[in-house]
């Protein structure tokens, strides 16, 4: 990372607090980010996804969220007031989850809930409203625009709809971007098309980019920086371009997991842990 960082995470703790006990679910976790593409990858569990909830003020109860700093842009996002918050988060913050059918509206259609989320941040018309929806439709390569504003999310295919999350998740120029397994759910075409579209649109509007996946080639081909968790924190830092060359037995376990069309590898490959990984 160079320059000023965009955001500063240090010694981040998420806990729920449930009858059976606590369940430690991020562990002191710490890292800066630029303007750049950060990837955090990790088996199911290993708390990327609450890592970037946190961020956004996004912990569902009874869910605790602590940290020595987390300050974005100069904002101190434990002590801002709500207002401040409701501001940055959908503003100059925005998250894609994992899965745009359960993310979309199913009772309002796609163009309505673009200008929804575009009105609610900048003060403007409909009409206006209307146009940027528009733009941003076009921005991430939706064939019809005006035919995909009046559609309902049931009306589209998986990559429509993970498009469509994406142009709304932008259409307020936010800073910083946390994307969640956005191509999880799509096929390896869909999965190309929808990273260039992040690509193009990072890298013109200088934004930053937090990438939570669980597959490493495509981290190690997408992002700049890779963070790698196991069980609440993180085991290993790098740059995208070295996680072949990682170092920590998770991360060279994970790897050797992948699957590969070279070799018929038999019996599969098991991920031997260590008590000591998790601290």
């Amino acid at each position: 990372m160079t320059g000023k960082p965009l955001l500063e995470v240090e010694n981040l703790k998420v806990r729920f607090h449930l009858r059976t006990g606590t369940v430690e679910a991020v562990r002191g976790l710490s890292f800066t980010l630029g303007r750049e593409r950060l990837g955090i990858v990790g088996e199911s569990g290993s708390g990327k996804s609450q890592t970037g909830r946190a961020i956004l003020g996004l912990t569902p109860p009874p869910g605790e969220v602590r940290a020595d700093r987390l300050v974005f842009d100069g904002t101190d996002l434990l002590t801002a007031p709500r207002r401040t918050l409701r501001a940055l988060r959908g503003g100059r913050m925005t998250m894609v989850m994992q899965d745009p059918k359960f993310s979309l509206n199913p009772v309002m259609t796609i163009g309505e809930q673009i200008v929804e989320a575009y009105r609610a941040h900048r003060k403007a018309g409909r009409a206006e409203a209307r146009d940027k929806a528009f733009a941003m439709l076009e921005a991430v390569k939706m064939r019809n625009p005006a035919r995909v504003f009046s559609l309902y999310p049931h009306e589209v295919s998986g990559g429509m709809g993970q498009r469509a999350m994406i142009a709304m998740m932008l259409v307020t120029d936010p800073d910083l971007l946390i994307a969640d397994e956005p191509t999880s759910a799509l096929d390896v075409t869909v999965q190309m098309e929808v990273l260039r579209i992040l690509d193009e649109l990072v890298g013109a509007r200088g934004m930053g980019l937090i990438f939570i996946s669980h597959d490493l080639k495509l981290v190690s081909s997408f992002c700049d920086r890779v963070l790698v968790m196991y069980a609440g924190r993180v085991v290993e830092e790098m740059s995208a371009g070295a996680l072949a060359r990682a170092r920590h037995p998770y991360t060279q376990g994970l790897m050797r997991c992948l699957p590969t069309l070279a070799a018929d590898v038999r019996p599969l490959p098991t991920l031997l842990r260590d008590p000591t990984w998790a601290g």
